[in-house]
């Protein structure tokens, strides 16, 4: 009958079992490397199948056998690889989710925030020390003991030792692991600045006796220690707002609810609702829970959940969203999902694990910062041998050697592309945009054909009757028959039939022997009668004889964009009847400026040629793909995908699976609540085209931050590695301090992350409004609208 199903209820928005999957928090993670490390560790416990870690968001999610995989076994794994973990409980019902996160997270930031403040006290004291040694003339007024290198030894000690001791325990997990990161770059290169000194300091007279002078470098190792220190507290303070819009979410839901029970009002705390639980909403509250009014009617605002700005008029029968704001009205509504099932938990639930997850371009970074260390370490050992063996000087040679080794930072690569994931998943979530992976995302900024279904997606998704017309008897008998048929089918233009025969006054009678035809009709047997309603194509294909006389009546209703469906009675077609599905308001827009950036639209629906074509007119679109029967979509979506041609399909997402699936991305348009996403990689949470046009541009905009950062990060290390190492010293006579380059090495990350937060304030181009004599569509191609 039509190219759509109905918008039933849909599985829920959790994109994986939550019995075989486990998320764990993980503490004292440097670098890239890290994350790798990790993530090869897990892959060696049995049952494990997936494992990713994210640095960016200090998370790992683990899937595997929940019969095999214990998750204390693998918190015991990460902490034997030198790191802190815990289990990541799914439980919506307490009143704040992220309450022992957030509270972990602020005890180390404490911490670190202390180690920073003694740092940079004791720092600041060497470096004035210093000051004489590095200017190479004395300063007035400036204190001689401040110059003494036993002090000095004293005040960089508590700076090397316990404010940089993570650097070392972590260099030290990384040895253990038999591999090399971040950690051991800084404790390598502060350390031989450090032990240096303090050789210097301990034996002068065996450097005078080398002909040189025992000059001490412990403001190289505090300094470079503190300022690596004071990066990874900013750093820590940037990647903290990537989760703003997940904290936005969860502090979405109500902390009680007005409860009905036994005819008395009460208010209960939120865990404590049950489904089919009655509540009162009165206006300024929040829905407390997702549901379905039972009394009375109000305007609610949803641009919390689905990004729509206007408001929306909800009165009994109609469905409402938990977290939603009621602004006039007051209503009773009943319970019908709560705690992780309502829709908010389930978004929440849906954007953590699309920030975990890993964009294909991160590979690129991936397969770089495997060998990144242990090629750093590498330069920084040729470093030191050039410069001894052609200046002969080893302080010299150390001191470009330390630099090469603290200006490295495989940090900026680690983060480049997660934390433009990370803010881009939660601002898409804000906009009613819900990813359900990161590659879903990288994706869309390739897609070069958008193919549209037509029923609740580019129309209205609520046809309506329009025309009846019978020759033998009167226009309400022949809607009492179809009525009687179309009752048992949930199908959009059978329930249309059904409303339409209420609206009338009709008591409808009963059926027996119903059997609906996917994708033509059905039949039934009503008063001893055998009745079918479908396809006039299907109808002549059962052998009942067609009227020429009527086909004027059919093209006309075709032409104004109305599908027009028979009524037979035994082996005699008996009536027709015209439905129409009025195309959504900002449906023309979109297309358009689906069409003004680069990609071509096509209509795919299961109408006829005549009716497609006049809503393909009305909204815009070139190109028609009708009568395509619901398993056929799939195979137009197959033939359509081209390599470097990425298609993506736009459906409801019920009986649009297929499609979807086989899509390069599937995009499932919801209305309300009635979101299905199992088949598809993006939801839109309103039903509405101009998301679409939101999404493709959200990817574009992640995939040219993504391109930034790795842009950064590889011209940072590939010009910063070869200034340490005294690349400009025989053209300029340069040499770079390795304070200098502990500074560069600090920023470096920061700035990515600065970048990547960019996102946060991602909007999407607003819609020009459509001209008042628009020119008509080009000609379709040649075989297609039939």
């Amino acid at each position: 009958m039509s190219d759509s199903g109905s918008h039933s209820a849909a599985p829920g928005l959790s994109a994986s079992s939550a019995g075989g999957t486990w998320r764990l928090a993980i503490q004292g993670m440097s670098c890239a490397s890290c994350a790798a490390g990790i993530e090869q560790a897990l892959s060696r416990v049995r049952g494990v199948t997936a494992q990713t870690v994210n640095f960016a968001s200090e998370q790992a999610i683990v899937r595997g056998d929940p019969r095999l995989v214990n998750p204390q076994a693998l918190i015991r794994v990460v902490e034997q690889a030198g790191y802190r973990a815990r289990l990541v409980e799914d439980d919506w019902q307490q009143s704040d989710p992220d309450d022992t996160e957030r509270i972990a997270q602020w005890v180390a930031e404490r911490e670190l925030k202390l180690k920073v403040a003694i740092g940079v006290g004791l720092s600041t004291v060497l470096l004035i020390g210093s000051l004489p040694m590095m200017l190479g003339r004395k300063i007035p007024g400036l204190p001689p003991w401040l110059q003494d290198p036993w002090l000095q030894l004293l005040l960089t000690a508590p700076v090397q030792f316990w404010v940089g001791q993570h650097f070392y325990r972590g260099a030290w997990a990384a040895w253990q692991r038999r591999s090399a990161d971040m950690n051991t770059l800084v404790a390598l290169g502060t350390s031989a600045a450090f032990f240096y000194s303090l050789l210097a300091t301990t034996f002068p007279d065996f450097f005078h006796r080398q002909g040189l002078h025992p000059d001490v470098y412990y403001e190289v190792a505090a300094v470079v220690v503190t300022l690596v220190l004071v990066g990874k507290w900013m750093e820590q303070r940037a990647k903290g707002q990537t989760s703003e819009a997940i904290r936005k979410l969860m502090g979405l839901q109500p902390k009680t609810a007005r409860v009905i029970r036994d005819g008395v009002e009460q208010d209960i705390p939120i865990a404590a609702v049950q489904v089919g639980d009655r509540i009162r909403v009165r206006p300024g509250e929040k829905v407390p829970v997702d549901g379905v009014i039972l009394e009375g009617s109000s305007s609610l605002d949803e641009s919390m959940v689905t990004g729509e700005s206007l408001p929306v008029s909800k009165s009994a029968g109609d469905e409402v969203i938990g977290a939603t704001l009621n602004q006039t009205g007051s209503f009773v509504m009943e319970a019908r999902r709560v705690g992780k099932d309502t829709l908010l938990a389930q978004i929440v639930r849906l954007v953590q694990e699309a920030q975990g997850s890993k964009a294909p371009i991160q590979q690129v970074a991936d397969r770089v910062t495997s060998w990144f260390v242990p090629a750093v370490i590498g330069v920084a050992i040729l470093t030191f041998v050039l410069w001894w063996g052609l200046a002969g000087n080893p302080t010299l040679a150390l001191v470009n050697t330390i630099g090469v080794l603290i200006i490295a930072c495989p940090c900026a690569l680690g983060l480049a592309t997660p934390t433009s994931i990370m803010v881009a998943t939660g601002r898409g979530a804000e906009l009613g945009i819900l990813v359900k992976s990161a590659d879903s995302l990288e994706l869309a900024h390739r897609l070069r054909t958008v193919v549209l279904d037509k029923t609740g997606t580019l129309t209205e998704g609520r046809p309506s009757v329009t025309d009846i017309w019978t020759p033998g008897s009167s226009p309400l008998a022949l809607l009492r028959l179809a009525a009687a048929v179309e009752q048992y089918s949930e199908h959009p233009l059978a329930q249309a039939v059904v409303q339409k025969a209420k609206a009338e006054g009709i008591s409808i009678p009963s059926a027996q022997h119903f059997q609906a035809k996917v994708g033509e009709g059905a039949e039934a047997w009503v008063e001893g009668q055998q009745v079918r309603i479908g396809r006039l194509s299907w109808l002549q294909a059962m052998g009942i004889p067609w009227d020429p006389s009527w086909s004027e009546r059919v093209q006309t209703w075709e032409s104004q964009g109305k599908t027009v469906i028979g009524v037979a009675q035994f082996h005699r077609l008996v009536g027709l009847l015209a439905i129409a599905d009025p195309i959504k308001p900002t449906s023309p827009a979109a297309v358009r400026q689906l069409q003004e950036m680069g990609l071509e639209v096509i209509l795919l629906t299961g109408d006829n040629p005549t009716t497609a074509q006049a809503i393909a007119r009305q909204a815009g679109i070139r190109r028609v793909i009708a009568q395509v029967r619901p398993e056929q979509k799939a195979a137009y979506i197959r033939q359509l995908r081209r390599p470097r041609h990425p298609v993506a399909m736009v459906g409801d997402g019920i009986n649009d699976a297929p499609a979807l699936a086989e899509a390069d991305v599937g995009i499932a348009i919801g209305t309300g609540t009635d979101v299905a996403i199992a088949a598809s990689d993006i939801t839109l949470i309103a039903s509405d085209l101009r998301g679409v046009v939101t999404a493709i541009q959200l990817s574009r905009a992640t995939l040219a931050n993504i391109r930034q950062n790795l842009f950064f990060a590889f011209i940072y290390n590939t010009l910063g590695i070869p200034i340490a190492a005294g690349a400009l010293y025989p053209f300029t006579g340069w040499l770079l301090n390795p304070m200098l380059a502990g500074a560069a090495m600090a920023l470096s990350s920061v700035s990515v992350v600065a970048n990547a937060l960019r996102l946060r304030h991602f909007r999407p181009s607003p819609l020009a409004p459509l001209p008042e004599a628009p020119s008509p569509p080009a000609p379709l191609p040649e075989g297609e609208g039939s």
